[in-house]
């Protein structure tokens, strides 16, 4: 039976990213969904019903993967919060489960756009006038660091003429994800989220 997994994700920048990088993540045999919420409180709001309606039928070869950013949250907190509401709706997490899970929950710190400042030359395959040496930089060079990422990442860009106007979240994710390359990327959670995945795809036929 083919593998398939469900990504929950707050916002349509995440799912148009994703959509341009699974492809070339997962394997051609293995199906995905992106659902994509309006915003982090839309999706923590609805999450418990969501995940409550899966527990009635969930397929022993179905992985749910949830990605939200973790913003200003503190991360052991999100985190927790995230893992009780699966608890709750009787599905088994990575964290209660490491050999056998239904559900991973992901955090994106502090935003996706750490993500792009973890993979620059995916950016400056999308982008090709922006500078090449801007990871150097020291308050750059950790991703997952980078307090206020979007704002940052929109300066940069427009430094380099690029949308003055202000930054197209969505057109940017679109972009960058069809160009992002997950063994390059130095973002900690980013590899956290690659990781899993992996690991899902490897065991597969340990839930059978």
């Amino acid at each position: 039976m083919t593998q398939h997994f469900e990504f929950l994700v707050e916002d349509q920048s995440m799912e148009v990213f994703l959509r341009g990088l699974l492809p070339r993540l997962l394997p051609s045999t293995v199906t995905f969904a992106i659902h994509a919420f309006q915003g982090k409180h839309h999706l923590l709001k609805k999450l418990a019903q969501r995940l409550q309606g899966y527990a009635t039928w969930l397929p022993h070869n179905w992985r749910i993967v949830v990605i939200v950013d973790r913003d200003h949250d503190d991360c052991r907190e999100l985190k927790n919060r995230l893992e009780q509401i699966a608890a709750n709706a009787g599905i088994r997490t990575r964290s209660q489960s490491p050999t056998c899970w239904q559900l991973v929950n992901r955090i994106a710190i502090v935003e996706l756009e750490a993500w792009y400042f973890g993979e620059w030359d995916a950016v400056r395959r999308a982008f090709p006038g922006v500078g090449k040496h801007v990871p150097r930089r020291r308050r750059f060079r950790n991703p997952d660091a980078i307090a206020n990422a979007w704002e940052a990442f929109e300066r940069i860009l427009q430094r380099y003429g690029y949308f003055k106007g202000g930054l197209p979240k969505i057109q940017v994710a679109k972009e960058i994800g069809q160009h992002f390359d997950p063994t390059r990327c130095r973002s900690q959670s980013f590899i956290c989220f690659h990781n899993a995945l992996r690991e899902a795809l490897q065991k597969s036929k340990d839930c059978v």
